[in-house]
Order: structure tokens, then C-alpha cells, then sequence
């Protein structure tokens, strides 16, 4: 049941993409005004389960409250900002004339466009092309474009992927001004060392949520000093974990 300082509340999600089982029954909350990395490899689930947030994935059975209401609800486009793996920008445009384009397509306010400019550290670009830019400055780009209309949910998919650490670092702290203001930021990732700059961590693996748990409780219960050795830690008590579950399910099916 969704309470006042949930963003999310997912219940029974199960979703199929063709013959393939992508989640079976998962249950997760997000909590509001915090920094939520979603971690694991490539192919876990994690684009999919942002999907399902937005309102943009289809679902076999399960429920999906985002900020009050079903994800997806017309009363959720100004609420919840997605950004996609990728640029989703005109490279061809200024950086203020993209801006005030999908300003325009929000119906954000027109001072929207030198507010998020100036979040995101881009005053000087203002009028330079997009395809000028760096990679880390068009990844601002697009995270300026999710922030127009202020909303209180920004879901990114993978948006430091491909970047130098120092971007990496620099975009993070952007994350953390964001949700020091109130907006809940849901990221995902690949890169294991990004989850020390989260307030939470859900880990995945195989469309599972094997941890759900801060920074600070995975180093310690796992007992090791750094994020990737400790998700590496988890996946390995998770599959001991299920190849008991598999041989007692057999046993009973046996008798």
C-alpha cells in the first residue's frame, strides 16, 4: 500500500517480452526525495522495470503506483520526467533552442529554459549547437530537458554510460543537488563504484531485486570494502540461494 513518502509502489509486477519471463511477481517501493541507484549487469531487468515506472511498458498482471496514482495516468506527464539510454536531444539545434522546444511540447513555463541551464551547468552553451558539445555536456543536455516543468520523479537510464570518471563524478553531484531539493531521482547503472554516491541501492540480477539496502549496509553485510566485490558476494549467495530452493522443490515434486 502506497504511503506519502513513497514515490513508487509496485506490487505483483510480472512482465513477459515474447516467451521471455522478465519479472515474476516483483515487489518493490521507492522512497521520495532521495537518490535511487538501480544496479546490475546488462540484461537484468532494469531498463524494463524503469519502463513499467513510466508508464511506457506493457504488463501482464501486477500494479504500478507512481506518486499517487497507475504509472502512465495523464495526471503523471508533468510529474515524472524518463530519460532514455542515448541522447534524446537535436543535434542540429542549439542547446536553448532544444530546450525551449521541449519546453514548448511540456507546456513548461518559458523561464523554465534558463532555470534548468543554469541546474545543469550549461549558461555558456546556451547558443552553442548541440553536435559542438561534449559527451558530458550533451548528457546535461538531455537531463536539462527532464528537469523542465519541475518534476518530482526523474527516472535515467544508464545516462553516465560511456563517460570519463570525472563526468561520471560530476554528473552524480548533479544528481544529489536535484534530490537535496526534493525530487526523488531514480538512476540506473551498470558500473558498480557509482553506487556509493546513492542513498539507496536496488541491486538486480535476472529480473530479481537481490538487496534492497544503502551503500554503508552492503559493505557491511556482505563484509567486503568495495560496491563491486560486494554485489559480486550477493550474486553468489543468491545462487546457492536458488540451487537449494531448485533441488527442495524437486524433492517435494519427487514424493
Amino acid at each position: 500500500m502506497m504511503n506519502n513518502a513513497d514515490a513508487v509502489v509496485i506490487e505483483g509486477l510480472h512482465v513477459r517480452r515474447g516467451r521471455h519471463v522478465v519479472f515474476d511477481g516483483l515487489s518493490l517501493s521507492i522512497p521520495r526525495g532521495q537518490v535511487i541507484g538501480l544496479l546490475g549487469p546488462s540484461g537484468c531487468g532494469k531498463t524494463t522495470l524503469m519502463r513499467s515506472i513510466v508508464g511506457v511498458q506493457r504488463i501482464k498482471d501486477g500494479t504500478v503506483q507512481v506518486l499517487g496514482a497507475p504509472a502512465g495516468s495523464r495526471r503523471l506527464r508533468s510529474r515524472v520526467a524518463y530519460g532514455t539510454q542515448g541522447s534524446a536531444v537535436y543535434t542540429d539545434l542549439t542547446v536553448r533552442e532544444n530546450l525551449r522546444y521541449f519546453a514548448s511540447v511540456l507546456g513548461a513555463p518559458r523561464a523554465d529554459v534558463d532555470r534548468v541551464m543554469a541546474q545543469v551547468g550549461l549558461d555558456e552553451h546556451a547558443n552553442q549547437a548541440v553536435d559542438d558539445l561534449s559527451g558530458g555536456q550533451l548528457n546535461r543536455v538531455s537531463l536539462g530537458a527532464a528537469l523542465l516543468g519541475s518534476p518530482e520523479l526523474v527516472v535515467l537510464d544508464e545516462p553516465t554510460v560511456g563517460l570519463d570518471p570525472v563526468l561520471r563524478a560530476e554528473l552524480w553531484a548533479l544528481f544529489r543537488e536535484i534530490a537535496d531539493a526534493g525530487t526523488t531521482m531514480l538512476v540506473s547503472s551498470h558500473v558498480m563504484d557509482e553506487a556509493q554516491r546513492c542513498d539507496r541501492l536496488l541491486l538486480m540480477r535476472d529480473g530479481r531485486i537481490i538487496a534492497d539496502t544503502t551503500p554503508a549496509q552492503l559493505l557491511a553485510e556482505t563484509g567486503q570494502k568495495d560496491a563491486e566485490a560486494a554485489f559480486l558476494a550477493l550474486i553468489e549467495h543468491d545462487a546457492d540461494a536458488h540451487s537449494r530452493t531448485t533441488r527442495r522443490s524437486r524433492r517435494e515434486q519427487d514424493r
